[in-house]
């Protein structure tokens, strides 16, 4: 046989060898099922090359399709907030004041929260802020305490649940945001049984000893063994939030914390914070108020707190899909003031825009709430790949992902061990207006090679209602093949 002959015999093989992959769903058999019910999907999947030189493909299901990546969407916020900060950012609340201090702790004015747009601020960030204000010396404000949310807020919705939120709400996810929002935008309140049968259940603040909110209580106690069965919806009055109860609580259950959005994030914590100064033996005079202006200039700082680092923020932030978390967190990437979702959008995009080869991308929201957002497999996979290079930024990164066999969600606990311990992945879901499953992230292969791999599956009008089993289950086994083949 010809050297001519044997180079094009080699040559077929090898052609040969790329049809699979080049066809539709080469390397995710099981996973293309999915497109004979009518499904879109974009899936990719490839091994990572050294130097930054793209590593071989695994397989692919029209990889360039453009489909919403629903909480996918996290990861490349993740990405551009440790491009922007660093793993080791924190941002900063301060209390300050134009006013003079006296000689006797009497603030002679206002006091002002300078909202820093901590996503994770907390009751015991601002119970450290009232203790700090203590020990500075501080005994009375004579003028109010003024919340000021000058860099975001109030941010304008562009989701149903949040724009209902403003109104009403029956859950806690649907958060407003607020560069000066704590509890994640939520209030908190604890049922308890009360002290005999047919009286009212106890129900107390889970951040201060007295209430700081409204609450309408309709919840009945009942003979121990009984059950336990209550509705919680917060509506906004005239007069402010209002915990709507009803239903009952048997004598010996447990108590219940309950959390559902606050109607005005800032107002929130004004109410909040007043009542930490009260318990830390602070009168304010005239009250508190909201404002969107800056502090003025002439303005001392009085007391502080710094947040957690952003790579613990990330941990929350993407293990447990937290969309305030992470709509605040994406705002704070816009420089200007009086940011909205849209600018945030934008300050990812603007991040991707410098991503080799990556394609395509529309991102509406940080969180991923809006289907609009708009990515593709082989662009979350080239975002991913970036990171994987990025050895000051890679661990913190991948850390936020989270492992099957041992993440904090217990529906992705599905697959052989291989596939749960030899992955780490993050996850979308949407339900209206249509359904979308997502899911990407890492993998390391039986020889110990990295790779990298992303699935988004989106519904339309005339498919039937998806689930996690039917997304996961099929990945799983074209995975497994892949970290085993190599």
């Amino acid at each position: 046989m010809s050297s001519v002959t044997a180079r094009l015999r080699c040559l077929a093989l090898f052609c040969g060898l790329l049809l699979p992959l080049a066809a539709s769903g080469a390397g995710f058999p099981e996973l293309e099922k999915m497109t004979e019910r009518g499904f879109r999907i974009s899936a990719e999947a490839r091994l990572l090359g050294d130097g930054g030189r793209s590593g071989e493909a695994l397989g692919a299901i029209e990889p360039e399709l453009q489909l919403s990546p629903a909480s996918v969407s996290k990861a490349y916020l993740a990405a551009a907030a440790l491009d922007r900060w660093g793993p080791q950012h924190r941002f900063t609340t301060k209390l300050v004041s134009a006013a003079e201090l006296d000689g006797n702790g009497v603030l002679r004015g206002d006091l002002i929260l300078d909202g820093g747009g901590d996503p994770a601020l907390a009751s015991e960030d601002l119970w450290r802020l009232a203790q700090r204000l203590h020990q500075a010396g501080v005994r009375e404000i004579e003028g109010r305490l003024v919340v000021s949310q000058w860099r975001f807020g109030p941010v304008e919705c562009i989701t149903t649940d949040r724009c209902e939120a403003q109104s009403r709400t029956a859950n806690s996810y649907s958060a407003l945001l607020s560069s000066a929002g704590v509890n994640h935008g939520n209030w908190c309140v604890n049922v308890a049984p009360g002290a005999a049968i047919g009286e009212p259940a106890r129900i107390t603040s889970c951040d201060s000893q007295s209430l700081i909110l409204g609450i309408d209580n309709q919840v009945e106690t009942r003979a121990a063994g009984s059950g336990t069965e209550f509705s919680a919806e917060r509506v906004t009055r005239e007069e402010g939030d209002v915990m709507l109860l009803r239903g009952h609580i048997a004598r010996d259950a447990a108590p219940r914390d309950v959390y559902r959005a606050s109607g005005d994030p800032a107002r929130q914590t004004a109410r909040t914070l007043l009542a930490m100064l009260e318990q830390a033996g602070i009168a304010v005079g005239q009250g508190y108020a909201t404002s969107i202006e800056a502090p003025p200039a002439s303005a001392r700082n009085l007391a502080q707190v710094e947040g957690k680092p952003l790579q613990e923020l990330l941990l929350q932030v993407m293990n447990y899909s937290n969309n305030f978390m992470a709509d605040v967190l994406a705002l704070n990437l816009v420089d200007t003031p009086r940011a909205s979702l849209l600018q945030a959008g934008e300050a990812i995009q603007d991040y991707v825009a410098g991503l080799p080869d990556h394609g395509p991308v529309v991102m509406l929201s940080g969180s991923g709430l809006t289907t609009e957002n708009r990515t593709s497999a082989r662009g979350a996979n080239v975002l991913l790949e970036s990171m994987f290079h990025r050895s000051s930024l890679f661990p913190s990164f991948v850390a936020s992902f989270q492992s099957p066999s041992n993440g904090v969600a217990r529906f992705i606990r599905r697959g052989s061990p291989l596939f749960q311990d030899h992955i780490m992945l993050k996850t979308g879901t949407l339900n209206q207006p249509y359904a979308v499953r997502a899911v990407s992230g890492y993998f390391r292969t039986r020889s110990g090679r990295w790779g990298v791999f992303t699935v988004l599956v989106n519904g339309t009008a005339s498919t039937p209602w998806l689930n996690w089993a039917q997304v996961l289950d099929p990945l799983a086994q074209d995975l497994e093949r892949m970290i085993e083949a190599h």
